[in-house]
């Protein structure tokens, strides 16, 4: 996936981060994953070993694979959804400006962009064992004017990218300050 085509990038404009949450946050969603898959192995042993006539019945078997593949085929798109999800969630901070693109579900994504220039506040929020352990966490951008605020969430390097953030407005600031007075003159 080209970024550049993706956020219609300005002439001027460079991207500086591509930020994605942390893998390590798919773990509990992959041992969920791995127990759903087993749910229907233990349900054949269960009952192969309690009922065996139900797994050689000629009308109840095929009721049987028909349930457990429409259960597998359920967790198969739970799975998927939440990687989509996963990996369709991006925040593009470039020179100018940052693009937050949040996937909610398989067919509805929202997309929201912030001038630098803008920035009153960047704040950090590393909470829990894991986060501290592997260096994650959210970063919450807000503006004053607009009272918009944008949420990374469970990247890498919180407080590199937070004082990054900070230094790229810093100097978009001066930019637009001095756009501003050259057009008051």
């Amino acid at each position: 996936m080209q970024l550049s085509k993706l956020i219609k990038q300005k002439e001027y404009e460079r991207i500086e981060y591509a930020l994605r949450r942390h893998p390590i946050t798919l773990v509990p969603i992959i041992i969920l994953s791995i127990l759903l898959l087993l749910i229907p192995v233990g349900l054949y042993v269960m009952v192969n070993n309690l009922f065996p006539e139900l797994i050689t019945n000629d009308r109840i078997y095929p009721i049987f694979v028909l349930g457990i593949s429409t259960y597998l085929l359920s967790v198969y798109l739970f799975i998927f959804a939440y990687f989509i999800d996963f990996y369709l969630d991006i925040w593009i901070v470039t020179n100018d400006r940052i693009i937050d693109i949040e996937q909610f579900g398989l067919f509805s994504r929202t997309i929201s962009e912030l001038e630098l220039f803008r920035i009153q506040d960047v704040t950090t929020n590393v909470h829990g064992f894991f986060p501290t352990m592997f260096n994650y966490g959210n970063i919450t951008v807000k503006t004053a004017s607009q009272n918009i605020s944008i949420i990374f969430k469970n990247v890498r390097n919180p407080n590199f990218i937070r004082q990054k953030v900070i230094q790229l407005a810093a100097v978009d600031r001066k930019f637009h300050v001095g756009q501003d007075v050259e057009h008051h003159m």
